[in-house]
């Protein structure tokens, strides 16, 4: 018996550049459906930035209505601004999820490469190839944040399983 189609939206956060992956996920077949990023400028005030994400993320989930939303954990930072604009950025995923009730799951880096790749520690490189790979694309997806986010949805598919039985 055919499971049905699940739809995954996976989340690289960011508050310049917020990547964006839609794969579906049917039996233990994943597709890749879209994938892109979210630009805001930096001279717009914060809020207006966070805003213009938030209805960007709206929009999409009107059109494509995932199952789950799968976003990064914020794991490491060197400059404590980013951090703080990342999360804020993180936050806007979160409120996106309970507003559409969709249940949202988060990854940590460390998750997201043990799952795409099989090895924790891979590099950037490493995880966009096997992004490539495992969803049959003609090219590596572009810009990074992209195909990050690809690697989140396709974790959780990998997991969900197990995750809508927890």
């Amino acid at each position: 018996m055919s499971e049905a189609k699940k739809i995954i939206l996976g989340i690289d956060p960011g508050i310049a550049r917020m990547g964006y992956g839609l794969i579906s996920l049917e039996d233990s077949n994943i597709n890749h459906i879209a994938h892109g990023i979210i630009e805001t400028d930096m001279n717009t005030p914060e809020h207006l930035r966070l805003g213009d994400i938030y209805k960007t993320l709206q929009s999409m989930v009107k059109q494509y209505n995932p199952h789950v939303i799968a976003v990064e954990d914020i794991f490491y930072f060197k400059n404590q601004k980013t951090l703080i604009t990342v999360s804020q950025a993180r936050g806007i995923v979160l409120l996106l999820a309970a507003d559409n009730h969709k249940q949202c799951y988060s990854f940590t880096p460390l998750q997201v490469k043990q799952a795409v790749t099989g090895y924790g520690q891979a590099d950037k490189k490493q995880v966009q190839s096997m992004v490539k790979n495992l969803l049959k694309l003609n090219e590596v997806p572009h810009p990074d944040d992209a195909a990050d986010a690809l690697a989140v949805a396709m974790c959780c598919a990998s997991s969900l399983n197990y995750l809508e039985r927890t």
